[in-house]
């Protein structure tokens, strides 16, 4: 009975760990991601979430982490990101 019951927990904690590791929809490709350096951004790059319902948290996210609120953001988006990080860079 013991066996039985620790293979029903390596079970179950392997299909949670693929949950965990398996992961896509990052902040990278978030709209509300607000990158610090949004002309070089990656995956490992901070920038500051900017979700209507959690901007009041300042959250500082880099764009390996995710959320249940993800919402792809749109290659329109990232351009208009870029032109005005290039402005402000001039």
């Amino acid at each position: 009975m013991t066996e039985e019951k620790e293979d029903n927990n390596t079970s179950t904690n392997s299909s949670m760990m693929k949950r965990v590791t398996w992961q896509s929809e990052n902040c990278l490709s978030c709209k509300w991601f607000s990158p610090s350096d949004p002309l070089n951004a990656d995956i490992l790059s901070t920038g500051k979430c900017v979700h209507p319902s959690l901007q009041k948290f300042k959250l500082t996210v880099s764009g390996r982490d995710w959320c249940n609120l993800f919402v792809e953001i749109s290659q329109e988006q990232i351009d208009q990101m870029q032109e005005k990080a290039a402005g402000a860079e001039q």
